[in-house]
């Protein structure tokens, strides 16, 4: 898996988890519900960090709870 399906699989797993819309995480985050769209439909492949920060605002959690999670730390190396 590579980064950029971890952070969107991250971010679907959250939604869920929270029974959040993208519209709610949106205003939750104040991050557009496009930029939200587009990271989650692979149109956005590599969100900032800044963006990410944002988001994780909205969920209530902070940038360590989204990446401390096995769909992270399993990642392989992206450049071989």
């Amino acid at each position: 898996m590579d980064t950029y399906t971890a952070v969107k699989n991250r971010i679907l797993e959250l939604l869920g988890e929270r029974k959040m819309s993208i519209y709610k995480l949106a205003m939750e985050s104040a991050v557009a519900p496009s930029s939200i769209k587009n990271i989650l439909y692979g149109k956005s492949m590599n969100p900032g960090i800044v963006t990410i920060k944002m988001l994780c605002d909205g969920f209530g959690i902070t940038l360590t709870e989204f990446f401390n999670t096995e769909i992270f730390l399993s990642l392989e190396q992206e450049i071989q």
